[in-house]
């Protein structure tokens, strides 16, 4: 593998690193339309990529109290099902001799429109969950929390085995809009807590179908590991309201042109 690979790699990681957001969201639209790789590789490649960038924010998290390990519980009920469903239908695909490729590129566009969707709408969905004022609002909250957090890990999982997109920015949202009153640092931790085990759940999955390139996937990381540490180093993070609607248009332009 070349250059180019660890130089994206350093260059995803110091956006995250820097801004937080837009790791799994940008690595796999790079791989396919940057770099002309498959669409099943570049999404079972950025699964272990993410799994391993992200497991050490776990123990920093874990270590702070902001993991609700009971909501990563009702999170993995839904989701761990439907990771393994979501394998097991590519290994039909895959042994009835069909290219399950377009199916994972559609996956993908569709994550990537609902990233997009959440970042421009995540404070408006953050005010509204927390207004108890509409009926339907404090119904789900007192009554339909539990399997809504259920029902949204097998969505996340669904997602996340099929584009490597949705374990971050969406799944975040989901756990703002049902669980307001948890501390932002609480649901940061918790949903990067959930995306761990399923990203290498996922990935590992991947890797049994043949759809993973470690070659790539080191280059990345030895560009990604140090690219994190210097851009979570390089000073104040950018402006939530400035990075969030740049990473929405082109998360959804991407997204468009993939579909199309």
């Amino acid at each position: 593998m070349g250059w180019d690979y660890t130089i994206t790699g350093f260059v995803v990681g110091f956006i995250i690193g820097l801004t937080g957001v837009g790791g799994g969201s940008l690595m796999t639209p790079i791989l396919v339309i940057g770099f002309g790789i498959k669409p099943a590789i570049a999404v079972g490649t950025d699964l272990l990529y993410a799994a391993v960038t992200k497991s050490g924010g776990v123990f920093v998290h874990h270590g702070r109290g902001n993991v609700d390990w009971r909501i990563v519980g009702l999170l993995a009920c839904g989701s761990i099902p439907a990771t393994f469903t979501s394998l097991y239908l590519l290994r039909y695909l895959e042994q009835a001799g069909i290219d399950y490729d377009r199916l994972i590129t559609v996956m993908l566009s569709i994550a990537l429109i609902l990233t997009s969707a959440v970042l421009l709408g995540k404070n408006r969905l953050y005010r509204l969950s927390r207004n108890e004022q509409f009926d339907a609002v404090r119904t789900l909250h007192r009554r339909a929390r539990t399997p809504m957090t259920v029902m949204a890990g097998a969505i996340i999982g669904l997602l996340v085995t099929l584009s490597s997109v949705g374990a971050g920015a969406l799944g975040a949202a989901i756990l703002f809009f049902l669980y307001p009153r948890r501390k932002p640092i609480t649901i940061i931790g918790t949903d990067l807590a959930h995306a761990v085990p399923i990203t290498a759940i996922a990935g590992l999955g991947h890797a049994e179908l043949g759809t993973v390139n470690f070659m790539l996937l080191l280059s990345l990381l030895s560009g990604s590991l140090p690219g994190i540490w210097l851009g979570s180093h390089a000073g104040t993070r950018l402006p939530d309201g400035i990075v969030r609607p740049i990473l929405a248009v082109m998360l959804f332009s991407v997204g468009i042109r993939m579909v199309v």
